[in-house]
């Protein structure tokens, strides 16, 4: 096939170290951190000795802006595997210097922007992110069919770091959507623009009655939210679907002191919240572009649940509210909104839609699929993602030790702990068995090996990089895989 080069780069310092032509067609994308806030120009820069024996595609730089590295035609040295790089285009992403390794919004848009025209280019409607290693090496594209990779899978390494690896499902379904195929994200917000307010309200009712099911906000209420904050123009909730509802912005009376729009992909309003110790704090919070209605819901209820003002929740005696009048009144004076109509102009919104008809019924047992990654239940506030599939939920609990996958009816399943069958006893025959400070390879090696010998095993629990599971040894020294281990007593 002929290959081209992206139209997005503005920089160009083509890097000695490569192989030559591709030996495969493009069909994977592989982003990583260049664990450094770099300029496009100094990410090239990284490359441009044959002793550094290292190269990527595409770099971002830290402002957003594309540079070429290696031609698009050339395989890169980027990856740990020369397999793999035959087929990906690699890109190295300007990100901090420490774990997550997170990258700022000008660069995952870019990203976004990056990865949308790679697939273009190649004959690709759909962006994969299967989030399994041996999965997605076995797996054999179709035609129109991109998949993502991942430098963690060919060598010991963070890349992309944590930050995101958590959104690899998110960065696939965002592109798939902008190809105009079928997404996994579920209901997109530009779809909603088209549509009369009776057409839009029909088609979003649902999914506030989903999620009244599992957070217990009345769902007129949080539909009523949307509707309002679709006025904004530039509010998390609104963009591309910008009064769909056919509401003004003239209706919020809200002007958002203190907050900017970058254009791009997030949002910045600049507040303060009370310490626990009641000292206050100046937080700049970015809130996401949400690439479908159903994660700015789940996002929205999380934090109506979880905000804390010091020790006290901020709108206590929300969750199961249900008298929509009293609800509304209850986040206005937690302050959500400090207008004086509000209030007026919410409850107006519900009957003039007659968006009650949405609400569940008091004492309704229906459980629905929201699969949410949590360090707790009760902790509303950690909340990292709600998802329909479990499998995007696991690949998120994965991607940040120490949170925990419940399902819509608060159960935790993942990863379990089991310990119906513990204490027993497991045989090592290897010399160098790592020992982890969790269960899974996402967590950091303690440096320690058990060597060979007889082990008591005292917890169970899944994790990344084991079939078996993981075992916490007795001593207190961590986790080891059981892959690896023989169950003796």
């Amino acid at each position: 096939m002929g290959y081209t080069n992206s139209p997005l780069v503005v920089y160009t310092k083509l890097s000695p170290n490569h192989s030559g032509q591709r030996t495969h067609s493009i069909d994977r994308i592989t982003p990583h951190c260049v664990v450094g806030q770099l300029s496009a120009e100094s990410i090239c820069g990284c490359f441009t000795s044959p002793t550094r024996q290292a190269s990527c595609n595409y770099g971002i730089g830290t402002d957003g802006r594309v540079s070429l590295c290696v031609e698009e035609k050339n395989r890169s040295w980027c990856s740990s595997s020369n397999a793999n790089d035959q087929r990906a285009v690699t890109i190295e992403c300007a990100s901090d210097k420490t774990e997550p390794y997170a990258m700022n919004s000008a660069v995952y848009a870019t990203l976004i922007k990056l990865c949308t025209d790679i697939c273009k280019r190649n004959g690709k409607k759909k962006l994969l992110w299967l989030g399994d290693k041996e999965k997605t090496l076995n797996y054999s594209p179709a035609a129109d069919e991109m998949v993502l990779t991942v430098h963690r899978w060919f060598a010991n390494k963070s890349c992309p770091g944590n930050w995101l690896y958590a959104r690899m499902g998110e960065l696939a379904a965002t592109v798939t959507a902008a190809l105009g195929g079928v997404s996994v994200s579920g209901l997109q917000a530009t779809s909603l623009k088209n549509l009369s307010e009776a057409e839009a309200v029909a088609k979003v009712g649902p999914l506030f009655t989903e999620n009244q099911k599992e957070s217990g906000i009345l769902a007129c209420v949080s539909m009523a939210q949307f509707i309002l904050e679709s006025g904004y123009g530039t509010s998390e909730l609104a963009q591309n679907a910008n009064n769909c509802f056919g509401m003004k912005t003239s209706l919020s009376g809200n002007t958002w002191p203190n907050s900017a729009w970058d254009g791009k992909s997030v949002y910045t309003k600049k507040t303060q919240e009370q310490n626990d110790d009641g000292s206050m704090v100046t937080i700049t919070a970015d809130f996401r572009k949400y690439a479908c209605v159903e994660d700015s819901i789940a996002d929205h209820a999380a934090y109506l649940l979880g905000a804390m003002n010091g020790s006290k929740k901020r709108y206590e005696g929300l969750a199961g509210c249900m008298d929509y009048k009293k609800a509304v009144q209850i986040i206005k004076d937690g302050g959500y909104a400090t207008s004086h109509t509000y209030v007026q102009n919410l409850c107006s919104i519900i009957e003039r839609w007659n968006l009650a008809q949405y609400n569940v019924v008091s004492g309704s047992t229906t459980i629905s699929g929201w699969y949410r990654v949590r360090k707790s239940w009760q902790n509303a506030a950690s909340q990292k993602g709600a998802f329909h599939d479990l499998t995007y939920a696991k690949q998120c609990a994965d991607a940040n030790p120490g949170y925990v996958v419940f399902d819509p009816a608060g159960k935790a399943v993942y990863p379990v702990t089991q310990t119906s069958s513990v204490p027993y006893a497991v045989r090592v025959s290897i010399n160098d068995l790592n020992i982890r400070k969790g269960p899974g390879t996402n967590y950091a090696k303690t440096g320690q090996y058990t060597g060979k010998g007889v082990f008591t095993i005292v917890a169970e629990s899944a994790g990344a990089g084991s079939k078996k599971g993981w075992g916490k040894l007795k001593s207190g020294a961590g986790w080891v895989s059981l892959d690896f281990c023989t169950r003796v007593g």
